[in-house]
């Protein structure tokens, strides 16, 4: 099996349809998926969230799909959006100087995507 872990870092809606539609493409596909909110890419969760935003029910069937493994912890208090990843009950990664480290992925089998 495939081992994918798309890793956001821009806070621009559109990069992170792409990320999801390629999550759900690829678990449809039979791969192993995580989706990893780094950077600036926590911002979207607060729009993302709201049920009358386009992209509501996208993000929706990405979270009850599993696809999203986490948020960056140090990127969640940096951005302001801890109260927008705890809203969505989202798990805080903080592995790396609380950041998300990409070796616990490549080490585990993953091919890292960054968008």
């Amino acid at each position: 099996m495939n081992k994918i872990a798309l890793f956001a870092f821009r806070a621009e809606i559109p990069c992170f349809l792409h990320v999801m539609l390629n999550a759900i493409d690829l678990r449809e596909k039979g791969c192993e998926v995580e989706v990893v909110l780094e950077g600036e890419s926590p911002l979207v969760l607060a729009e993302l969230s709201r049920a009358e935003h386009p992209m509501h029910a996208l993000f929706e069937k990405t979270k009850t799909l599993g696809l999203i493994a986490g948020v960056c912890r140090a990127c969640a208090l940096a951005t302001g959006s801890m109260e927008a990843v705890m809203k969505e009950s989202l798990p805080l990664i903080n592995g790396m100087h609380g950041h998300v480290g990409m070796a616990d992925y490549v080490l585990k089998g993953f091919q890292v995507i960054v968008f």
